[in-house]
């Protein structure tokens, strides 16, 4: 029988957590991005037996490269996607509700080029921003001027007006955990390093053969549907492993960023408009640092390979370049990412221009297993992909409950009024031992999840061994029982980006350090990649 009731302490796949020969399951989704871990999440709540199954590690590719951002998508009106911008717009509510530990509401500059785009475009876009769904979270737009205003200091001084307007941040690697551990907690399975390849489609089921990465050992499934949730291998995968076709077809669009060290001081973010009708932005990030983005770029090679080339660094610094006073060279950058971004293929030239909406196609055969896949999308309307493929699902499953992700906090967001000053207020109270800015991070990455990895320390040394960047063993442990981390990396640079911190200041011993350690917890270890 197929063990519902099994939460296995982080699941690892290791040989006694095999799936056995016999298991059926509702669902099977390939692929541990947003999208997929999201419809896991959905469809677990709705009373579906799931297993997911990914490759690498959860948000190891396209979900843990994006510009950490939820957003409407402010420059998607120009392409009179009002659509996609109004389900964006009503989803960052929504998100901003479910998990304000990871989600902040941020403020952006927009500095005035009137030889780029008139004031009047500028103000009517943001009006349709502002209006296209209801705003009870965030505050409008408005004009600024940059002599009165603290987001004019570092910029060139011919620049005298700007606007300002409301999205928000997001930790994108950790949305994907936190979508994972509800579907875990609600009766899901999530195998990380785990592959699938082959599968067999059935009248009734698809036959599945799975193989763990760590252990070289192959298992096997029977789901009564696939959800091809595989992101930038959506394709790869229906003509490999699952032998079906599609209508729908993707397009590869490279997007790269550059981190610097903090270029400004305030806590506003800047979107800039460059000549070529681009934008991008320069974002505060992890305290210290400015992020930089992004690029669009045909892609044509291996998604697990992509990099930044020196092109498009010239290009990012180029970009903030005219509008900061002081220039921002290659030099200066201490660390960079490149991403791969599955978008829906469309009859256009400038990939910029994609569209970044979604579509599902679900094939239901006769006498055929179906399946659902996948093509497209953008993290801020993941929930309501995953909520509409679930919905597709109905008829082959009259189980099933109905939607419900709307009104449901993630793990670590149920705090009160979604008030996260106030939650790490009353944090502090309970634990005046923790340092203020550790105490911010924790509560900021688990929200009310972190008193469970405190669960009966009491002071510093509670906390075990310190590898570095605030990391105490503590932490590690949690991450590797409760969040699937396995790797140097997955904690580092996806449950984390205090790999950041260690880079930009030279510990490569702390590195070292953590290595050891989870050798010696017997947790297979791999190099770092900054």
């Amino acid at each position: 029988m197929w063990r519902n009731d099994r939460l296995f302490s982080s699941d690892l796949p290791h040989e006694d957590d095999a799936v056995e020969q016999t298991d059926i399951v509702d669902l099977l989704v390939v692929g541990g991005g947003i999208n997929g871990a999201g419809i896991a999440r959905d469809a677990a709540g709705r009373g579906l037996t799931v297993l997911l199954c990914e490759q690498d590690d959860l948000a190891a590719h396209t979900s843990s490269s994006s510009t950490k951002l939820i957003h409407g998508g402010l420059r998607y009106l120009e392409h009179y996607e009002f659509s996609l911008v109004r389900k964006a717009l009503q989803e960052r509510e929504v998100l901003l509700k479910a998990a304000p530990h990871i989600i902040s509401p941020l403020r952006f500059v927009m500095p005035h080029m009137p030889h780029l785009r008139p004031a009047w475009m500028i103000r009517a876009g943001l009006f349709l921003y502002d209006h296209l769904s209801k705003r009870e979270v965030l505050p409008g737009s408005r004009g600024i001027t940059f002599s009165s205003h603290p987001s004019g200091i570092p910029l060139k001084k011919f620049l005298k007006k700007g606007f300002v307007y409301s999205d928000a941040s997001v930790q994108d690697a950790r949305l994907v955990v936190l979508n994972a551990m509800d579907a875990r907690e609600r009766g899901a399975t999530i195998l990380t390093k785990t592959r699938l390849i082959e599968a067999t489609q059935g009248a009734q089921y698809w036959d599945a053969s799975l193989l763990c990465t760590l252990t070289g050992k192959t298992t096997h499934v029977k789901a009564r549907c696939v959800i091809n949730a595989a992101g930038p291998w959506v394709a790869s995968l229906l003509h490999g492993a699952l032998q079906t076709s599609a209508q729908h077809q993707i397009r590869l669009v490279k997007g790269s960023h550059i981190v610097t060290k903090r270029l400004f001081d305030h806590d506003h973010a800047y979107i800039f408009q460059n000549p070529d009708n681009r934008i991008v932005f320069a974002i505060p990030y992890e305290k210290d640092f400015t992020l930089i983005g992004t690029t669009d770029v045909e892609y044509q090679g291996d998604p697990a390979s992509v990099t930044i080339s020196n092109e498009e660094i010239a290009y990012l610094c180029e970009s903030v370049s005219r509008y900061f006073e002081a220039t921002v060279t290659p030099a200066q950058v201490v660390w960079t990412y490149a991403g791969v971004r599955p978008l829906l293929e469309e009859e256009v030239d400038n990939p910029a221009a994609v569209t970044r909406d979604y579509k599902l196609e679900l094939h239901t055969g006769q006498n055929q297993a179906p399946v659902l896949s996948v093509f497209g999308g953008k993290i801020t309307t993941y929930r309501r992909l995953a909520e509409e493929a679930c919905d597709q699902l109905q008829s082959l499953f009259s189980y099933m409950k109905p939607s419900w992700t709307a009104h449901a906090p993630l793990p670590g967001g149920d705090i009160e009024r979604a008030d996260i000053t106030e939650f790490l207020r009353v944090f502090q109270q309970r634990h005046p031992w923790l340092p203020a800015a550790l105490a911010q991070r924790y509560a900021h990455a688990y929200g009310t999840r972190a008193e469970r990895m405190l669960a009966g320390i009491k002071d510093i040394a509670g906390l075990g061994e310190l590898f570095g960047a605030d990391l105490y063993a503590a932490e590690v442990h949690y991450l590797v029982q409760q969040e699937w981390a396995i790797t140097v990396d997955d904690i580092l640079w996806r449950r984390s980006k205090l790999g950041l911190h260690l880079l930009a200041n030279g510990d490569t011993e702390a590195v070292a350090r953590l290595a050891a350690w989870l050798a010696e917890q017997k947790i297979a270890v791999e190099p770092a990649v900054a």
